[in-house]
């Protein structure tokens, strides 16, 4: 059975956040949001000059650190017995086009990391890995913005990983798609980077999912990271990165100094 895939965006119309379906060149908006019950309103917009948004600001962002080994090697680090969870916060979360601000006053090794994110459609509490999947809404592409200097100093990983504009999201949320075996891509201003496939997951979407929630209860909008591919790097002001997850489109960001100028409030919110 084929599942169509249906891919939702955050839209700033009218000066407000909307949420709309993509429809070729235009976009439909909906209702109040896909979250819940939800309709067509009938208007359609030119999706030609329209601003993107974060496609869902979550209560939190749970990331897997280490669920490729190919990226476990390359840190240097074993395979973690059980998928190593950690946080990032809601407000390092910001969208299509909007900076990834460098904290070039307390860090010089900031990277990149292509993801696949999970994005929970329904409450997930202590369930199995079969049950897992029934909760979740759909999938967008991720860059877990890094402070590499700060993640081998402190065993704790708030700081490395919980700055400002370090989690990107978009540029869509793709209802339907099966995360099996999905391209994961990073360019930096054009060059390939990273180059990975989640049927290379360590850790699948539906164990990771179980796992986490039976540590912490997964609420609607909530994301999970699902690891990054190797070939991490480092990003520097006047750069351009781009995310790209198969059936869900290219996440672009612009990389500048934290202090220099951004586009409206810099959280694509």
């Amino acid at each position: 059975m084929v599942t169509e895939v249906r891919r939702f965006v955050r839209i700033l119309h009218e000066g407000q956040p909307r949420y709309a379906v993509l429809a070729g060149a235009e976009v439909a908006l909906i209702d109040p949001h896909p979250f819940a019950a939800h309709r067509l309103t009938g208007e359609r917009v030119s999706l030609e000059g329209l601003r993107l948004l974060a496609p869902v600001i979550p209560s939190k962002v749970v990331c897997v650190g280490k669920n490729y080994r190919a990226h476990a090697d390359e840190m240097g680090g074993e395979v973690p017995d059980a998928p190593l969870l950690f946080l990032k916060p809601s407000s390092s979360v910001v969208g299509p086009g909007d900076a990834i601000r460098l904290p070039t006053d307390s860090s010089d090794e900031v990277h990149h990391e292509a993801e696949l994110a999970v994005v929970i459609g329904a409450l997930l509490q202590r369930v199995t890995p079969e049950q897992a999947m029934a909760g979740v809404f759909g999938y967008t592409a991720a860059n877990d913005v890094t402070a590499r200097d700060w993640q081998r100093r402190e065993s704790q990983w708030f700081r490395a990983k919980g700055f400002d504009t370090f989690c990107p999201l978009g540029p869509a949320i793709a209802a339907g798609l099966d995360p099996g075996d999905l391209r994961v891509r990073c360019y930096v201003d054009g060059e390939l980077r990273q180059d990975g496939s989640t049927a290379d997951l360590l850790v699948d979407v539906a164990t990771l999912l179980s796992e986490i929630s039976h540590v912490t209860t997964l609420l609607p909008s909530d994301v999970v990271l699902t690891g990054t591919p190797a070939g991490v790097g480092p990003l520097l002001p006047g750069q351009t990165v781009r995310v790209e997850v198969e059936g869900i489109g290219a996440l672009d960001n612009p990389v500048v100094d934290r202090d220099a100028p951004v586009r409206g409030d810099g959280q694509g919110r």
